[in-house]
């Protein structure tokens, strides 16, 4: 399972980065078209960026609660690191989104 999710991360990857350089590459053949395409990138780059954070933050909530599980007396430790690194990646989270958005700007 988690190939076949890798292989659709990478080719919806290069479907956004294609989309993002459509209008360059179009440009010639129609402004128009090329530029609603172009538009696409930043959209296509967030919801990857989304998909990822999720994919992490439940990646570390699954091995967390396996931590406490084996080791219940470190709970306290292992629930203020879980919510510490949760929170770092939300916020780079929240930056690849702003950024995937105001691309299509």
């Amino acid at each position: 399972m988690n190939k076949k999710l890798a292989k659709l991360s990478l080719m919806m990857m290069v479907v956004g980065f294609a989309l993002m350089i459509a209008p360059a590459a179009f440009a010639a053949d129609g402004a128009a078209a090329a530029g609603a395409l172009g538009k696409l990138g930043g959209p296509i780059g967030a919801g990857l960026a989304v998909i990822g954070g999720g994919l992490g933050i439940g990646r570390i909530g699954g091995s967390a609660t396996e931590a406490m599980a084996r080791q219940p007396e470190m709970a306290g430790q292992i629930s203020t690191a879980m919510l510490i690194t949760a929170a770092m990646i939300e916020a780079g989270l929240l930056f690849a989104v702003i950024v995937g958005l105001l691309a299509s700007l």
